[in-house]
């Protein structure tokens, strides 16, 4: 610049001083001709004067334009970016954010710089796509780096634009959350998103929703226990619920994660009774088993541990599984079966019938096995022949009915060493003993 205005000053004088020299020269010419000074003068000095100026008018041109270029290329890397999950598009968003501001702060002048703020709008409108598609929990994400641009790029070129994503972010996070309220698997899980609803818009409308959003979810699912096809289906999208609002903080949602918890309940004991009628009975089992250890003060307690017990026998004879045990204890006259025990090794026994129920017998230390087929060459085994008080003893007081039996002798550890079913008429007016015993088994 420098030099370009020191050329300029030194033509000036040029021209002056040829002007001084022309003027006052004696030409053979004549007077007319010498007339001719100035004006040649003059266009001597515009014609390096004009080329200045169109080499600026070049010049300038050529920036306008590098800057354009600049701005299409910022363009093409947001159109580039469309569609793409955001963690790939996020550096080419970056890139043409950089460029933006560039342009829109140290070139607001310029062609390129006016147009910023429309390449904005539009750079906004790109980036919420998800949310105009109603893909909610895609649309979370860029949501939030809209609505974060406001702490990191020039607040003057931004305007009002950031808030304007607090309405479409809370929108999202509503239905992100309420749509996964009963997924397990759901990324990110209805606590993650709408905890940060509650907690990043709790005066918005969509924040007021969520409480009313959750108890329908729950309603929904408990009203439907006694009579869905598939209860267990039910129960699992309750337990889910559960896990959901226990990782919730907001105490508008105590009462419903009440309610939720109570639905469980509902629904683990509605499961494992659909087993046991489906024959299910080695789900059933273990669904009864824990719902009697995980709620032993519920009404229900006592009748899940009888139906789990029933499962267990009717997984060795499922004659024993044509109906659920009764849920009250029958009333009415009760017979004497005492059971004893002439073998090593503890036993549980499991009986079904009109009463439901499970002894353990513990081991007779004295007693051995008895000889097997080949070994008692024909004879009857006598069992239960010593002293009565040698033998474990349990006495049972049932109702006269058919009764199936289970009896699981232990082994070494936690295993049983011998199981074996039974079945046992109880008539009224009689008592019944009966000897459990072990042969060699040759």
């Amino acid at each position: 610049m420098g030099l370009l205005v020191g050329y300029g000053v030194f033509l000036l004088a040029v021209a002056a001083d040829g002007a001084r020299r022309g003027l006052r020269a004696t030409l053979s010419i004549g007077a007319s001709f010498r007339r001719l000074a100035l004006p040649l003068a003059v266009v001597l000095l515009a014609v390096p004067a004009g080329g200045s100026l169109a080499y600026g008018a070049a010049r300038d041109e050529a920036r306008e334009q590098a800057l354009l270029d600049r701005l299409s290329v910022a363009d093409a890397e947001v159109k580039s970016a469309d569609g793409l999950p955001f963690d790939r598009a996020e550096p080419l968003l970056k890139k043409a954010l950089d460029a933006y501001e560039d342009l829109g702060t140290k070139h607001a002048g310029s062609r390129a710089g006016k147009l910023v703020p429309a390449r904005l709008d539009a750079y906004y409108e790109t980036v919420s796509g998800p949310y105009e598609r109603k893909t909610y929990c895609e649309a979370i994400t860029p949501l939030k780096h809209l609505r974060g641009l406001a702490d990191s790029f020039d607040k003057g070129l931004l305007g009002s634009r950031p808030a304007k994503t607090d309405e479409p972010l809370a929108h999202s996070l509503y239905e992100c959350g309420t749509a996964a309220l009963a997924v397990a698997t759901a990324r990110p899980t209805a606590a993650e998103s709408l905890n940060e609803l509650l907690g990043t818009f709790p005066k918005s409308s969509h924040a007021t929703r969520v409480e009313p959003a959750v108890r329908e979810a729950v309603k929904k699912r408990t009203s439907v226990l006694d009579s869905v096809p598939d209860p267990c289906e039910a129960t699992t999208e309750l337990r889910t619920l559960r896990a959901t609002l226990r990782d919730m903080t907001d105490a508008s949602l105590d009462g419903v994660t009440r309610e939720a918890v109570a639905g469980v309940q509902r629904g683990d004991f509605a499961c494992g009774t659909d087993q046991f009628k489906d024959k299910n009975y080695e789900e059933a089992t273990k669904t009864m088993t824990e719902y009697a250890k995980a709620y032993p003060d519920s009404p229900e307690a006592a009748h899940a541990r009888s139906i789990a017990i029933a499962a267990e026998i009717a997984d060795e004879e499922p004659a024993a599984g044509k109906r659920l045990p009764p849920s009250e204890v029958p009333g009415g006259s009760r017979m004497i079966l005492v059971v004893s025990n002439d073998g090593p090794g503890a036993v549980d026994l499991l009986y079904t019938g009109p009463m439901t129920g499970k002894v353990t017998l513990k081991t007779c230390a004295t007693c051995t096995k008895y000889p097997g087929p080949i070994f008692s060459q024909g004879k009857k085994v006598k069992a239960c022949q010593g002293p009565a008080s040698k033998y474990p003893k349990a006495t049972l007081l049932l109702p006269a009915g058919d009764y199936h039996f289970l009896q699981k002798r232990a082994g070494t550890g936690s295993s049983y060493s011998d199981t074996k079913t039974s079945k046992v008429k109880i008539e009224p007016g009689y008592s019944y003993t009966n000897c459990l015993y072990v042969t060699s088994g040759y």
